[in-house]
């Protein structure tokens, strides 16, 4: 990383992350035991977000502040909620809620709430407790209902939860309501309880809204139960190794923001050399996805270069107890690596964090300064830097439009090869090779919800390079390459492996896979051969009975074309086109055999006889001409015979 600033320039830094104003000497005045226990913590002087949003708050003022990451918001509606609660004429009751803190996740709510546990104890016959899921609540709501409590600290979903069960709390004293990261809140889907829970509050109570990307959600505000707010807008001007001005800037003054561009497939390899040159340092590492974290945090202990290093794994899937003892060991070393999600991003104040790795850029450009905000907190320094592909280098430009500017680091040149130490880790052990393959998929369908979907475009990845660079000895089978034509160029497919044979080192693991592969293999066995499938004829529809006007139709039909062609005949008898042989052949009334008529002969009469006066009944007229025309023609073939 950049080499460290002098001492002086560290001290002008410092000077311009706090005021000159003294916590003891603000307006309204603060109790000597607050005060007290601001010196026990080291705090003497303000930040500016602090000497500007305590005293408005102190003078019964709504806030809507907006301010870098790290800039201390967490005591600057701390004190205030503790110096309100001082100044009640008398002690509250059990159950008579006078205080809430309300933040998106339990870490943040935890750390707030240890944050102010030395502030709360100066307040006699006050109580306070955290709400937080992961824990029993069951065993939360008798807590509450025999104790009771007057400051409530927790997430937005746990309290909702409390306030629907429980009827013995009381909130028509309330005098404080703190949201912090406000639109993170709301972001989380969390806006439908947030909302539930101010409906209960009364309207007179003061209203501090707290984050880092405030701007963002502006139009949330009038949600959140605002009544005329006070905007505090704190920013920071950023400045490059040259002390040159780089333009106003969302970061803390102490950070210094890089960026690499890299190839994807030596990616893997310029983050183990940047950690290799940053050793003894406390750095903390973002991934896309759980699974990246999870393969990442496997893969890079087992590296030589990096053998002795301690990698913490942290994400949320994670369960509470395992989560709560990574972000405890973390904090208490003095260096390592803390491999991680988004879900580290917000809030937690993690003591002494040097540098930031942010190996995939977030979905959320949001997020990007959040996760940039873990180190340089307070009046300390620290650096962060985001690996680039090649076809995402506009995201620097992005960055410095939304008060983000990034200054270049050039790639390193003499970086050893990393690939193959992973692609032979996973050859003799299928935890990694299957790990690899599951954090592929998972980066590949990340990268699709980018929000800078223009920047990050996840049909332009090269997929052959990026699984090289996670040491893939296969590429998975997903649609998005199968599907999409991604290209595979510069992946180098393993000869002479047997991916099926790939045993677990772990013993147990590796027997169950056997039990597991053995149990298939008797189901096969005992199921029977499938028999052939045979093409399905489809069945004749059943036809539909005729009705009485149907058929009578039909009928008419066939009589009318029989008269029709009949005529046509006699007219060809008359123009001498055919002789009477002919013509009684062809009409059916002739007889190959001797004179008379026979049976047949009389049947046919008479029903051409019934069907002529049926069409005379019905004043119907045929093609050729009337039915009286044709009747005497019939009389004249009548005779003739």
């Amino acid at each position: 990383m950049a080499s460290s600033s002098s001492p002086a320039t560290a001290a002008a830094r410092k000077k311009r992350a706090l005021t000159e104003q003294r916590f003891s000497y603000l307006s309204p005045a603060l109790s000597p035991e607050v005060v007290e226990a601001l010196k026990r913590g080291g705090f003497r002087r303000c930040t500016p977000v602090q000497a500007a949003t305590i005293p408005l708050l102190l003078s019964h003022k709504d806030v809507a502040v907006d301010a870098a990451t790290g800039s201390g918001k967490t005591l600057a509606f701390v004190v205030p909620v503790v110096e309100m609660l001082r100044r009640l004429p008398s002690p509250p009751k059990p159950h008579q809620v006078l205080g809430i803190i309300i933040s998106p996740t339990r870490e943040l709510s935890s750390q707030i709430y240890n944050v102010a546990q030395p502030f709360f104890a100066t307040l006699k016959g006050v109580s306070s407790i955290l709400l937080v899921g992961g824990l029993d609540i069951k065993a939360e709501l008798k807590k509450v209902e025999g104790e009771g409590a007057n400051i409530l600290v927790g997430t937005p979903g746990k309290l909702f939860d409390i306030m629907e069960r429980l009827d013995t709390l009381e909130y028509k004293n309330l005098e404080i309501l703190i949201l912090d990261e406000a639109d993170r809140l709301l972001d989380m889907g969390f806006q439908k309880q947030v909302t539930s829970i101010i409906s209960k509050l009364p309207k007179l109570r003061r209203t501090g809204l707290f984050s880092a990307t405030q701007t963002e959600a502006v139009e949330e505000l009038a949600k959140a139960g605002l009544r005329n707010p006070v905007r505090v807008q704190v920013k920071t001007e950023a400045k490059d190794a040259a002390q040159q001005d780089l333009g106003p800037s969302k970061t803390p003054l102490g950070l210094r923001l890089e960026y690499m561009i890299c190839e994807p497939s030596k990616k893997s390899s310029q983050l183990v050399d940047f950690l290799v040159h940053n050793n003894g340092k406390k750095i903390m590492v973002y991934f896309a996805t759980c699974a990246c974290v999870d393969y990442w945090a496997v893969v890079l202990p087992m590296l030589n270069l990096l053998e002795g290093s301690p990698v913490i794994p942290y994400h949320g899937k994670m369960k509470q107890g395992p989560r709560e003892k990574a972000l405890a060991s973390f904090s208490a070393l003095s260096s390592g690596i803390l491999v991680c999600t988004d879900v580290a991003a917000r809030g937690l104040d993690i003591p002494h964090v040097d540098l930031i790795v942010q190996y995939d850029p977030p979905q959320d450009p949001n997020v990007f300064i959040h996760r940039a905000g873990r180190t340089a907190r307070y009046d300390q320094e620290g650096d962060a830097i985001v690996f680039l592909l090649p076809t995402e280098d506009t995201y620097v430009e992005f960055l410095k439009l939304r008060g983000v500017p990034l200054m270049e680091r050039e790639c390193s040149t003499d970086i050893v090869d990393i690939v193959p130490q992973i692609r032979a880790a996973a050859s003799e052990d299928r935890n990694i090779m299957e790990k690899g393959l599951r954090a592929f998929v998972s980066f590949v369908r990340s990268y699709k919800e980018h929000h800078c979907s223009y920047i990050f475009n996840w049909k332009g990845l090269e997929v052959g390079k990026l699984a090289m660079e996670y040491g893939l000895l296969q590429i998975p089978s997903m649609p998005e390459v199968k599907h999409n034509n991604l290209s595979l160029k510069g992946f180098m497919p393993v000869s002479n492996v047997n991916f099926s044979q790939i045993k677990f080192k772990d013993k147990t693991r590796e027997k169950q896979r056997q039990k597991a592969l053995k149990r298939k293999a008797e189901e096969l066995a005992q199921e029977p051969p499938e028999p052939e499938r045979r093409v399905r004829e489809k069945p004749l529809k059943p036809k539909r009975k005729q009705t009485g006007k149907q058929r009578q139709t039909i009928q008419s039909k066939e009589d009318m074309d029989e008269l029709t062609n009949e005529y046509r005949l006699l007219k060809k008898l008359k123009r001498g086109v055919i002789d009477e042989n002919e013509y009684e052949k062809l009409t059916g009334f002739g007889d190959s055999d001797a004179g008379g008529s026979s049976d047949g002969e009389d049947k046919e009469k008479k029903k051409r006889s019934k069907e002529q006066k049926k069409l005379k009944h019905k004043g119907g007229k045929t093609r050729g001409g009337s039915v009286r025309k044709f009747e005497g023609k019939s009389k004249l073939k009548s005779r003739r015979k």
